[in-house]
């Protein structure tokens, strides 16, 4: 593996939540750049969620300058996934038991093993920044009190396949696959992403549950549409949903 070319990277010690440091220095970058936190005080997930840190697990954001429409910017979570999915293959050199749960979940053997948030600036005409946070418990299984019922167990790249691996090896694995993964995006468009993503797929073809603030459908996991919307066959037919949790 080599750092790739056009990325910077900084590493913290400590910070409260890098993707609170990348909205601080992103006028400042050239480029996009990595930011790694060795300890990371005030994690956060979707919705607001806490996402604790322990030490030894990852948290990092990637800052970068997003070409197109918003809509298209926030595909990067799919890019984010297959780049997290890759680096743990490279760290552990298996593939076994990782899949991809939609939207922005990784898992290994069933269980919640990363997750992904985006975040994004802009002027109200597009987006300027993108950050693209990321965290992997490779080591530690945190906030298992807080799950909420039918919630994905969490696990360890440690825990489930033996494989310890500091944070900044596995940032060298993962700007690796995010940079060749962006390339593919930005030269080919959605569709090969997509296309991976779905082979990766947890529970592509069975019965999940898709749950928001106001609704909950069940149905069959048909596909991930061209906006990345998850497609459902319902008793009602199908249904396209831009946002929710997923249980199953």
């Amino acid at each position: 593996m080599s750092w790739p070319a056009g990325y910077g990277k900084r590493v913290l010690a400590e910070v409260d939540s890098t993707l609170n440091e990348a909205a601080r220095i992103a006028g400042q970058l050239a480029g996009p750049e990595w930011i790694l936190a060795l300890r990371q005080t005030q994690g956060r997930g979707r919705r607001g969620r806490d996402w604790k840190d322990p030490k030894g697990n990852f948290a990092a954001t990637l800052v970068m300058r997003p070409q197109g429409a918003p809509d298209q910017a926030a595909l990067r979570s799919f890019v984010a996934a297959l780049a997290v999915y890759d680096a743990c293959v490279a760290v552990t050199g298996r593939s076994e038991g990782l899949s991809l749960k939609w939207p922005n979940d990784v898992l290994l053997k069933g269980g919640k093993l990363a997750g992904i948030l985006l975040e994004s600036a802009g002027n109200g005409q597009g987006v300027n920044h993108l950050y693209v946070g990321i965290g992997v418990n490779l080591v530690e299984t945190p906030m298992k009190e807080w799950l909420e019922p039918g919630a994905v167990w969490p696990v360890s790249l440690l825990s489930e396949t033996g494989v310890q691996v500091s944070p900044e090896e596995f940032l060298e694995a993962l700007a690796e696959a995010f940079a060749r993964y962006e390339q593919q995006f930005t030269t080919y468009g959605f569709e090969p992403i997509r296309t991976a993503w779905l082979e990766r797929a947890a529970k592509l073809g069975e019965v999940i549950t898709a749950r928001t603030a106001s609704s909950e459908t069940d149905g069959t996991f048909e596909t991930v549409d061209a906006s990345g919307n998850l497609v459902l066959n319902t008793a009602k037919g199908r249904v396209s949903i831009p946002a929710a949790d997923i249980y199953f």
